[in-house]
This record gives structure tokens, sequence and C-alpha cells, in this order.
């Protein structure tokens, strides 16, 4: 079973060389930290940076310099700062070839719903759904179960939805996932230590299993 950062640094193995990548808020945040030697990409984060680096050592985090979520970052040579509007303009003219986003929910069927839960108050829905509507490439950092042990993966999201049909792949604490075309979770990876019987007792939405499930290599 991964960690937020195991899940992190799985998510980093599907970050390509040349990609301009956003990371929202939460374990996408990790991300950075766990970009593979030799993998050049450009992180953008939507308050508006470009070429964001890994989280700053202790002692040398610079209050001026935050992602979306308020946490101080680093910034690579070369990099950018500038308005929200003009973060939003890359968004939306989709220059961002891969999203990572986290999620309360996830469809068989890849819809999303990551931004509020009825009855109780939040400050706004954030870039979510900018990302998710011009966003080439979703992938999901999720907990595949709640608190009470619920699965997440469902055949039908019950929180509002972010968007429709629009993630590609899930990395949670116990696997790795693709959205079929036709709907469903194909079973690509299992977690180190999970069952494919663990995997299918956490998720409620269609499994789709073929063959021998390989296990992560981290």
């Amino acid at each position: 079973m991964l960690d937020k950062n195991g899940i992190a640094k799985r998510i980093a193995g599907e970050v390509k060389d040349g990609m301009y990548v956003n990371l929202g808020i939460g374990i996408p945040t990790l991300v950075a930290n766990f970009i593979p030697d030799g993998v050049n990409v450009v992180l953008q984060s939507e308050n508006g940076i470009l070429g964001m680096g890994p989280f700053p050592f202790e002692g040398e985090e610079d209050a001026d310099l935050i992602n979306a979520g308020k946490q101080t970052v680093t910034l690579l040579k070369g990099s950018s700062i500038f308005d929200s509007a003009m973060s939003f303009g890359m968004i939306r003219a989709q220059k961002v070839n891969l999203t990572i986003l986290g999620a309360m929910e996830v469809s068989e069927n890849g819809d999303i719903a990551n931004w509020k839960i009825p009855g109780k108050m939040v400050k706004g829905m954030g870039g979510a759904m900018d990302l998710v509507a011009s966003a080439k490439n979703i992938i999901v950092a999720m907990q595949h179960v709640n608190k009470a042990g619920e699965s997440k993966l469902l055949k039908k999201c019950t929180l509002p939805l972010t968007g429709v049909r629009c993630v590609k792949r899930i990395i949670t604490e116990l696997a790795a996932l693709e959205i079929m075309p036709q709907g469903g979770f194909k079973l690509l990876e299992r977690a180190p230590g999970v069952s494919v019987d663990e995997i299918k007792n956490a998720t409620q939405g269609k499994l789709i299993i073929e063959g021998e499930i390989p296990e992560m290599s981290l």
C-alpha cells in the first residue's frame, strides 16, 4: 500500500520529457519532488508560475513564492511569474499537456467530483473546472476509499461534478487504473503488498481485470 508520497512518486513516472504539467492542490503538489532524473518538464501553477521547482528545504522558504495551495515552492532557472489571468489563458488555450488533480470521487465513466461537499463551506471551485474542461490528459491522485472505508471509485459520482468524462488515469494507495472509453476502471498495477481481491473489494464501479496484474515498480 502506498502513502501520499508513494502515490506522487508513481504519478511522476507518467510525466514525460518536454511536458508542461499543472499540479493541483493536495497529493499532486508532491509530484514536483519526484520528477525522474533526466526528465525535463515545466511545472505550471494556476496562480501564475511557470517553471516551478520542488518544495524548499526547511529554513529556505520564501513566503512570496507559493503554489495554488498556498504552499511555499522553489523556482527553477528560467522560470517566470505572471498574473492568474495569463495563467488561465495558458490553460484554456490547451498549452498544458498534463493535469494532475486530487478528487473526492471518480466515476467509471471518468467523471470527477473534487470541489464541494454539500452543506460544507468552501471558498470556491478554484481552477479545477477550467483545468478539466481544457486539459488534454488528466491523471487523478486520490485515496481509493474514504475514512469510513467506502469506495471513492464509483459507478456514478454522488457529489457535485467538476467535469464529465475527462479523467484518463487514477493512482491510489492501492492501484493504478485507467478509464476505458466504454467505461470501467481497468486495473493496470497493484500497489506493493496489495492483492487484486483487496482492490476489488475497495472498488464500487466496474473493475476490468485482464490477465496477471503486475506490482508497481517505484
